[in-house]
């Protein structure tokens, strides 16, 4: 199947592994690059030393394109991404930052510039900035999706703009896929389907949490990390969601996962000079998010963990190789544009 995203970025289907936290590694985004679509390394929560290290991986276990993912307002953002750069990783997807700088590097070697945005502003900043194509997330996504479900966001962004679009939030089949098709994207990301593959780094336990829950098992909530996110429910969610952290118990988790994540105190006082208040109180929550994010996805331990995912869990009955997931989700989508070829008259 050949859309504009799959011309643009060399590959062989329009799905795209999302750079989630802790779960897109080396081997996840190797097997999705391999199986015909683009894997998104997450390089958020790795050292510079880690994202080097992760990104050669990537490029001993495929020869296919990939990407990595850096929301660049985070604490040392520019000093993995600067690691991206001489390395040349064919796709850099950006989030929560001013991307000019970005495009600029990038494309003077020839790689492409993906934006993550979540409503028609960033949409056009995005644009203005000169990426390549846009990640539009919608309300249904995992983590910090926008306030506006896919239905309705993705043809109002294709309004406003002509770069290629890869739909986020809610899409889980090969059905979903012709559906973001027909909105007016060029592609679907599927991240919460991708973090239940064999390939995954999540915990066995979590996975078959994924598979147990269904659409309705999701909480969306600002008191997590400060910003509207979606995560699974369980009773300890239901708690840690209830009512909004204090600043001072968040300082304390924020400096701790930043020191579990190798992020030295200096780099994070810099950080806040340079962000200001508003945005270091932010990132302190967030911080303070990421340990427990950890405990749920890598330690399979929900009853003291927070799992990051999307209403399409739902839709998730089994755990199958990235591989096998692909060439059935492409089924799916032929079988579902000849079903829909007998409205055309």
């Amino acid at each position: 199947m050949k859309t504009r995203i799959t011309e643009l970025l060399k590959i062989e289907h329009p799905i795209v592994c999302p750079g989630m936290t802790y779960v897109a590694n080396s081997t996840l985004v190797a097997a999705t690059s391999n199986a015909g679509g683009l894997g998104i390394l997450a390089i958020g929560h790795l050292t510079p030393d880690e994202t080097r290290e992760e990104i050669r991986r990537v490029k001993s276990l495929t020869t296919k394109p990939f990407g990595i993912g850096c929301a660049l307002m985070m604490p040392g953002a520019w000093d993995n991404l600067e690691i991206a750069l001489q390395e040349q990783v064919p796709v850099i997807n950006f989030s929560l930052g001013n991307g000019s700088e970005v495009c600029k590097r990038v494309h003077a070697y020839g790689g492409k510039v993906i934006a993550t945005v979540v409503n028609a502003k960033h949409a056009l900043g995005a644009e203005k900035a000169g990426v390549d194509a846009l990640l539009v997330t919608g309300h249904e996504a995992a983590a910090h999706g926008g306030s506006v479900t896919s239905l309705v966001l993705v043809p109002a962004i294709r309004q406003i703009t002509q770069l290629p679009i890869i739909a986020a939030g809610g899409f889980s089949s090969g059905s979903a896929l012709v559906a973001a098709l027909s909105l007016g994207a060029d592609a679907v990301a599927m991240g919460t389907r991708w973090a239940a593959t064999q390939e995954s780094p999540v915990h066995d336990n979590t996975k078959q949490a994924i598979v147990a829950k269904d659409v309705f098992s999701t909480i969306y909530s600002a008191n997590f990390d400060t910003l509207p996110c979606r995560v699974m429910d369980t009773p300890h969610a239901r708690a840690v969601t209830k009512k909004r952290l204090s600043l001072g118990r968040a300082l304390v988790r924020a400096l701790k996962a930043a020191r579990d994540n190798g992020k030295s105190l200096v780099s994070i006082v810099r950080m806040a000079f340079q962000q200001g208040l508003k945005d270091t109180l932010t990132l302190t929550f967030f911080g303070a998010a990421v340990g427990s994010i950890r405990r749920a996805t890598i330690d399979g331990n929900l009853n003291n963990g927070v799992q990051l995912i999307g209403q399409a869990q739902g839709l998730v009955h089994d755990i199958p190789t990235v591989q096998a997931l692909t060439d059935r989700i492409m089924e799916e989508a032929r079988a579902s544009c000849m079903s829909l070829a007998r409205f055309a008259d």
